[in-house]
């Protein structure tokens, strides 16, 4: 899979990709972690296996949060992926992005992501390539 960033890039400024389930995700690779926003999670809750473990994350307000954790299964591209996110409250964030640049923002997908799948983000030519 090749799939370009262009798109997300043009119209926001940040590299997004849209699941089939149009859910929209922030490429960050400077997140160590997975986060889908709270109020996604409010939305689908039953879509997803809460686990037990909890996790402690720098938020986007630059405060450490203990964050629930679920596991979530996507499709993106015609492949299915699942991997775990931490469950953040970014509320004014991601309204502050939406009222910028109309776009709403559902999580992030960090390097956790990139490297279980095998995602690597290709700076020069602006694609997300995988090498499953």
């Amino acid at each position: 899979m090749e799939f370009p960033l262009t798109l997300g890039l043009q119209k926001t400024g940040l590299p997004l990709i849209i699941s089939s389930d149009n859910l929209c995700f922030l490429i960050d690779t400077g997140s160590t972690h997975n986060i889908l926003f709270s109020f996604v999670y409010e939305h689908f809750k039953d879509r997803f296996k809460v686990l037990e473990e909890r996790r402690n994350i720098i938020g986007i307000d630059g405060v450490q949060h203990e964050a629930p954790t679920i596991e979530a299964i996507f499709n993106f591209e015609g492949m299915s992926y699942t991997s775990f996110f931490a469950i953040l409250d970014a509320s004014e964030a991601v309204v502050q992005v939406q009222e910028e640049t109309g776009v709403q923002i559902h999580g992030v997908l960090g390097t956790q992501f990139l490297v279980e799948n095998k995602w690597i983000v290709d700076f020069e030519k602006l694609t997300i390539n995988n090498v499953k």
